[in-house]
């Protein structure tokens, strides 16, 4: 597959048929050589704002191995583009393709922070930790023009209630005043995520995203708060990261996180068809080597969804990932900890203010 025909800028090199949807649209090539004839853009290519109007925001994670009660998403979609992203299915769900439609058509939920208070004023509700995001990016590039994330985190803190965040942008540290008064309380856990130390992997994987410097910074940055950090090595994709365990492992810890997580790559639904689609034109010379590897992870799959399983991966590349991670803990984790949330201050700050009696 030639250069020029890899769409640079993006994950996905395709939109991939919606399952929930009957008709299938495509580009034919008539259309395309009518463009070029014409000297018009086919496709832009520019990432779309499109603003939606949900009920509630909090929703239960019923998933009994992804290590969270609740989650929140102020946005659907995620500009980040990273090509192995198990919510890209999630966007199915909203008419759109789990492909480019995924990386350029991004759902706003403006109301999100006032949904959310809404939530911890309800009398029924007792506090657990509400992550940012269980499915996209919270600080997508989106965040700098929105701020939904950051009206949130002032909510968190209003009504002093414990909040977990997950994210790959640096654009964390903006948010740094709100997040030292949360830690201050213990109110505030971390995850950033970083998936390789190497910047052409990284811009293969995930091509709008912050660099590798820029995220172990962010992680120094937090550390150096008082803001307990967790790195997410994760996925790790036999072929393209995983011999990176050990060495992120000890670069993260030396930057101040006190733990990490990590998960073997399943390509599960659409994802799949995309991922293959991409490394055959990203990385044609090991696409099958790499392939292969994943389905020796799968049981002869991409994608295995049986709970326990999912996240873990069976057979003999599988063992040899998570031996790794069990040597990274003993030597660079041993005396390191990841705390606890609290969750008794909230009930005291129901209505938005210390009950005194």
């Amino acid at each position: 597959m030639k250069q020029s025909l890899y769409l640079k800028g993006r994950g996905a090199q395709q939109n991939t048929p919606n399952k929930f949807l009957n008709h299938i649209y495509e580009q034919r090539d008539d259309f395309l050589e009518f463009c070029r004839l014409e000297g018009e853009e086919a496709d832009t290519n520019r990432t779309q704002y499109i603003p939606i109007f949900p009920k509630t925001i909090v929703n239960k994670v019923t998933s009994p191995d992804v290590g969270m009660q609740f989650s929140m998403n102020p946005y659907q979609g995620c500009e980040h583009g990273c090509i192995y992203c198990y919510a890209r299915n999630a966007h199915e769900y909203w008419g759109y393709s789990a492909g480019l439609d995924f990386e350029r058509k991004i759902l706003i939920k403006k109301a999100a922070p006032e949904l959310l208070e809404e939530k911890l004023k309800s009398k029924k509700w007792k506090a657990a930790t509400i992550v940012l995001s269980g499915n996209t990016d919270c600080y997508q590039p989106a965040e700098r023009q929105f701020e939904i994330t950051r009206k949130c985190l002032a909510v968190f803190l209003k009504y002093r209630h414990p909040v977990g965040i997950i994210t790959k942008n640096a654009l964390v540290l903006r948010d740094l005043d709100i997040l030292k008064a949360l830690s201050k309380n213990g109110l505030v856990g971390v995850n950033v995520s970083i998936t390789s130390l190497s910047e052409e992997t990284r811009r293969l994987l995930e091509p709008r995203t912050t660099t590798i410097a820029k995220r172990l910074k962010t992680v120094k940055v937090l550390a150096e708060n008082g803001i307990p950090v967790n790195a997410m090595l994760a996925p790790m994709i036999p072929g393209i990261n995983s011999h990176e365990l050990l060495k992120l492992a000890q670069t993260v810890a030396d930057h101040g996180a006190l733990s990490f997580g990590f998960t073997v790559v399943r390509l599960n639904g659409a994802i799949g068809q995309i991922f293959t689609d991409w490394i055959e034109k990203a990385m044609p010379d090991r696409a099958k080597k790499v392939l292969h590897a994943i389905q020796d992870c799968r049981g002869g799959s991409l994608n295995d969804s049986r709970f326990g399983l999912r996240n873990r991966g069976e057979g003999k590349i599988a063992s040899q990932i998570h031996d790794m991670a069990k040597l990274a803990r003993q030597k660079y984790f041993s005396d390191k900890e990841f705390p606890k949330l609290r969750t008794d201050l909230h009930e005291q700050f129901k209505d938005g203010q210390m009950k005194l009696f």
